[in-house]
């Protein structure tokens, strides 16, 4: 059976470049019926935190990558690396080192002076040195010196590196905690991990975990090296690109299938095709198809992609989104209050649901100015008896509904003879403050009585005053 795994190191919060590793590794998985693994590689004690592992974890909810088994923690794993540590030793697979930081730094610097590839020069190799003949001792693990490794990757192709460029990698630190070099061959080995795809940062990391593969007589996963995402400038994917914490995009109001939409198109295509839906993406996906060079994060092509994806999920799922957002920036509003309409027609025309809930805001606060082109068109001196007619006739009601709103606004262009846009377009301006809004007698009844009739007073006024 096909196991992927992701496997992220809680030093931050999930990013851009994760995210789609993520999803690479999900989607292979899940199309061949596979399985899919959590893996939170957490033994940089320094820089891992409880915060970072619990905004992966938000992420992945978000995201909607659900995973077959985990999360599973390094940290809860110490017994098993360092019984394979010891295995590695006993077999002379592996060695003590007592080489110091001066000397390693000394050597650093005159490899690097002559123009050679810094690497450990095996000092410590044949020395024979067991626990407690030295202080802060290593393990390193003994690489073999002839030959040379070849694995087929399944985005690069063919790649061989020679043994003789791979030096004695330190599998266990002077305080005995496991490198990742380690713990992540002991990892995939005791999780069955049939296919390792993350970034080709660590295209370098794999001849020296073959190796290791090897020397502990494991099976060897598959491995396919994601080309990495690069910002508009060309250069690697940062912050100041805006290459945020995944969650962000939740707060900035995106929708998680179109993240997950845009991550599959950056360096990955079927043909000319830009939306797919989950299922699409599962059955069309293949690591093969995966670009080898690197792409460039857009966030206008993000923008577009979400843009389509508010247009086309359920209407239902989109009002939702915008009345949390509206509780979230301390809008208060009756829960039962039906915004289905105003949503509709405004996310025809918005990107993200944030910007979805400012436009509506008309609703629920007072706005400070009208729209200039609006104000301009609509409140000439004529619309003033228009105006006034609306507000004794609204405020004479019983029974505010848009029905009977709309017998007013009718009653009134009979009575005036003219047309309705000479009555509901200023009635739609004095109430939303511009000149874009659902039918104007379902406007004016959520907008609610109070509130319509203060408004159509003000816009009265503003046209004496103009």
């Amino acid at each position: 059976m096909i196991r992927t795994r992701f496997a992220p190191s809680p030093t931050g919060y999930l990013h851009i470049g994760g995210a789609r590793t993520a999803l690479f590794c999900w989607l292979f998985s899940k199309k061949v019926g596979g399985q899919f693994i959590l893996r939170v590689e957490d033994t940089d004690r320094e820089r891992s935190t409880d915060e970072s592992v619990e905004a992966i974890l938000q992420a992945m909810e978000w995201l909607n990558l659900d995973y077959d088994e985990g999360p599973y923690y390094q940290t809860q794993r110490f017994d098993r690396y360092n019984e394979v540590i010891q295995q590695l030793i006993d077999n002379n697979q592996a060695y003590y080192c007592s080489c110091s930081k001066e000397r390693l730094e000394s050597l650093r610097n005159d490899q690097m002076a002559n123009k050679q590839k810094p690497r450990y020069d095996g000092c410590c190799r044949d020395k024979g040195l067991k626990p407690g003949d030295e202080q802060n001792m290593v393990v390193r693990f003994r690489n073999p010196q002839l030959g040379e490794v070849v694995f087929n990757d399944l985005v690069k192709g063919e790649i061989t590196v020679s043994n003789s460029e791979l030096d004695d990698l330190i599998i266990a630190r002077s305080d005995g905690t496991p490198t990742y070099n380690l713990t992540v061959v002991v990892d995939d080995s005791d999780m069955n991990i049939t296919h390792v795809v993350r970034g080709d940062d660590h295209v370098n990391n794999t001849p020296r975990q073959i190796n290791i593969f090897k020397a502990l007589d494991a099976a060897i996963p598959q491995f396919a090296h994601v080309p990495m995402i690069l910002g508009e400038d060309g250069k690697r994917l940062s912050k100041r690109h805006g290459a945020v914490s995944v969650m962000q995009y939740f707060e900035d109001g995106y929708l998680p299938d179109a993240l997950l939409n845009y991550l599959v198109r950056l360096g990955w295509s079927n043909g000319d095709q830009e939306i797919f839906s989950r299922d699409e993406m599962k059955q069309l996906f293949s690591l093969e198809g995966i670009n080898r060079a690197a792409s460039t994060f857009n966030q206008d092509k993000l923008a577009w992609i979400n843009q389509q994806y508010l247009k086309s999920t359920n209407l239902d799922v989109i009002v939702e989104l915008v009345k949390q957002r509206l509780q979230k920036n301390g809008v208060e509003f009756e829960q039962t209050l039906d915004l289905s309409s105003i949503v509709d027609l405004y996310r025809e025309r918005v990107k993200t649901i944030n910007e979805l809930a400012e436009n509506i805001l008309y609703v629920f606060e007072e706005f400070e100015e009208y729209e200039s082109k609006a104000a301009k068109k609509a409140f000439k001196e004529a619309a003033l008896q228009p105006l006034q007619m609306l507000h004794d006739k609204l405020g004479a009601l019983n029974s505010w509904s848009a029905e009977s709103i709309h017998n007013v606004i009718q009653s009134i262009t009979e009575e005036l003879q003219v047309n309705m846009g000479k009555v509901g377009q200023p009635l739609r301006v004095a109430v939303t403050g511009g000149s874009f809004s659902p039918p104007i007698d379902q406007t004016v009844e959520m907008i609610g009585k109070e509130k319509s009739l203060a408004r159509i007073i003000r816009a009265i006024e503003y046209i004496k005053a103009n």
